[in-house]
């Protein structure tokens, strides 16, 4: 068994125009103000990290450390989301994705692909300097557009989705290898590994890589109706990364999984802020602690109903209660004796 480290905040939430979360420093402050241990750093916000910098300078990386480790801080993962988002995107979605790019590759997808690629890499060498292991990202989709078909997929279809997902993938999955670094593949609706089954997969197509790894995030379940305790059973040995997302699920008679085009707030279902929602986090954190995980618990918010530093301050109370110091003794420790050969033969009748 594992202590899960932790409380820890993923930032990209967070970020804004106004103090303190304007910059590195004053988010820094305010998250070690109200009981968070390590923040996830989201690696497309220029004023938290310089990535391009991060990968080339191991001095960079090491004042960066230091920076955050002086206000009693760690750095739990670095976060590319939005770039590995952009490892895969169908042409149905180039318009809308495009804003996750810089402006110079606008309109120009295979410019993008290769920026976005790029950018993920940078990741793993920062990483590595960051002497992290774990690294939180999306895995892009090509195949998303068809995940409720009609007409029908023609035969041969996903298949050919995952190959191509795979080959984007594989050197990117062996450049982490180089770089001691697990990716940690956010399992989420709209990326082409949303649920259990499509992982695996992927991992088929990948030869099992050990780096292609798993972010848990049991909100993304709840709504998909996933059952996300035995997920943890099934893929403990893959998950090497965890966000503490709460969520509920309440369908109605004119609304269910997919949401009706609504809001998050008038979707049947909704994120919320750790403890408002249904999740079933003490079976989590035992669950992922009888597994030995070892790795952050990260809070993260999207919450649509309470405010974010509302979220934030109750979410890391939230994790730190729920982290569970584990024993280095047995309950019935009182009653042992010492090991006895002749005395266990005789107790199985078979001296």
């Amino acid at each position: 068994m594992q202590t899960i480290k932790g409380p820890g905040i993923f930032l990209a939430q967070f970020m804004g125009d106004k103090e303190p979360f304007n910059s590195l420093d004053g988010i820094c402050k305010w998250a070690a103000s109200i009981g968070f241990k390590a923040i996830q750093i989201p690696t497309w916000e220029k004023r938290l990290i310089d990535l391009k910098l991060a990968a080339e300078s191991k001095t960079y990386c090491d004042e960066l450390k230091g920076k955050i480790n002086s206000y009693g801080l760690q750095i739990s993962e670095l976060s590319t989301h939005l770039q590995g988002q952009l490892v895969a995107v169908h042409p149905a979605y180039d318009t809308m994705f495009d804003a996750f790019a810089p402006a110079e590759v606008h309109g120009n997808s295979k410019a993008r692909t290769g920026w976005a690629i790029e950018q993920v890499k940078n990741a793993a060498k920062a990483s590595q300097h960051l002497q992290l292991n774990a690294h939180a990202t999306f895995s892009g989709s090509l195949l998303w557009h068809t995940f409720h078909p009609w007409p029908q997929r023609p035969p041969g279809l996903v298949d050919e989705g995952f190959t191509e997902l795979a080959k984007r993938w594989m050197p990117i999955l062996n450049y982490f290898d180089e770089c001691g670094v697990d990716v940690c593949y956010e399992i989420h609706p709209g990326e082409d590994l949303f649920d259990g089954i499509t992982f695996e997969m992927f991992l088929e197509k990948v030869n099992n890589h050990t780096r292609a790894c798993l972010l848990y995030d049991p909100s993304h379940f709840v709504l998909q109706q996933l059952n996300y305790l035995d997920y943890i059973d099934i893929y403990h040995q893959r998950i090497k990364a965890f966000h503490v997302k709460d969520a509920e699920f309440n369908a109605t008679g004119r609304q269910g999984t997919f949401g009706g085009y609504q809001s998050w707030l008038n979707r049947a279902g909704r994120y919320r802020s750790p403890g408002d929602g249904q999740v079933d986090f003490k079976s989590i954190f035992s669950k992922l602690t009888q597994y030995a995980f070892n790795g952050w618990a990260v809070m993260e918010w999207e919450c649509c109903i309470k405010h974010p530093e509302d979220g934030a301050r109750e979410g890391a109370k939230f994790i730190n209660d729920h982290i569970i110091r584990v024993t280095d003794k047995a309950f019935d420790d009182f009653a042992g004796i010492k090991t006895d050969t002749d005395l266990n033969k005789k107790i199985l009748g078979i001296q």
